[in-house]
């Protein structure tokens, strides 16, 4: 069983880190593998989950807002954004639907998600590096750029890659801004947390609430505030320092985990 204290801080990592280009499927993985903590169970998978949907839905409630304004019928509405990421999403549904069982089984491991934190970390730096180089940014995200963006998040389901981290390296090799490429990246997560949930309680075991102990409601809010807060902190620092410090982060964790690994 979970110690509470543990499924707080389980849910302020996965809070932090599921915004941030780092992996917060690694931060949550390896715990367990390093640290020997037993498996928290799919009903707070599903709870923290759920947090950062309700802080990623509330950072963007405006924008959200304008999309459901968009579906109803009528002239002078833009529905550009919209489409595109309903583009973007569909790749990860189809690489989640076939691919389910091999990431779940094969590539968790730490060697894995070791190798995964430094070669997605280099691609990020040399996409911020190319960026920050580029005069002539993009601002709009074209539905065929959505549709490659959304190619590469599929490979954010194994573990160590970090969804928002392959999906801004992409929109900046793409040409577009930091500030562009994470809220695209932000705004993807959305479908994509919601679809995972949905997924995670219909394929799971029947889950009996008492027995988790009282944790999920604190770990949802934990989850909830932390995820806010990373995303307010997380737009505006880009928009100022930009990526580097979050490459360096990954190049010395993927170093310490791989000489784990290899001990």
């Amino acid at each position: 069983m979970t110690e509470w204290w543990q499924a707080i801080l389980l849910a302020v990592l996965q809070g932090v880190t599921e915004f941030l280009p780092v992996s917060s499927s690694a931060h949550l993985i390896l715990p367990s593998q390093i640290l020997g903590w037993p498996d928290q169970g799919l009903l707070f998978d599903v709870s923290v989950h759920a947090g950062t949907l309700l802080a990623v839905a509330y950072y963007f409630r405006a924008t959200l807002t304008q999309f459901l304004l968009g579906l109803i019928p009528g002239k002078g509405r833009d529905r550009s954004e919209f489409w595109a990421l309903c583009i973007g999403t569909l790749p990860v549904v189809i690489a989640g639907v076939v691919l389910k069982e091999i990431i779940a089984s094969d590539a968790r491991g730490v060697l894995v998600i070791a190798t995964t934190t430094l070669f997605f970390g280099l691609l990020l730096g040399l996409a911020d590096r190319l960026a920050t180089r580029r005069h002539n940014q993009r601002l709009a995200v074209s539905f065929r750029d959505a549709l490659l963006i959304g190619l590469a998040q599929m490979l954010a389901l194994i573990p160590g890659t970090s969804r928002s981290g392959v999906t801004i390296t992409a929109a900046l090799f793409l040409g577009y801004s930091a500030p562009v490429a994470t809220r695209f990246s932000f705004l993807l997560s959305i479908p994509v947390i919601l679809g995972a949930s949905i997924v995670m309680l219909a394929s799971g075991p029947e889950v009996n609430a008492p027995s988790t102990g009282g944790v999920v409601l604190p770990a949802l809010l934990a989850s909830a505030l932390f995820a806010y807060a990373t995303i307010s902190l997380f737009m505006e620092w880009v928009a100022k320092v930009g990526l580097m410090p979050f490459v360096i982060y990954r190049l010395i964790l993927g170093v310490l985990l791989l000489a784990w690994a290899l001990q």
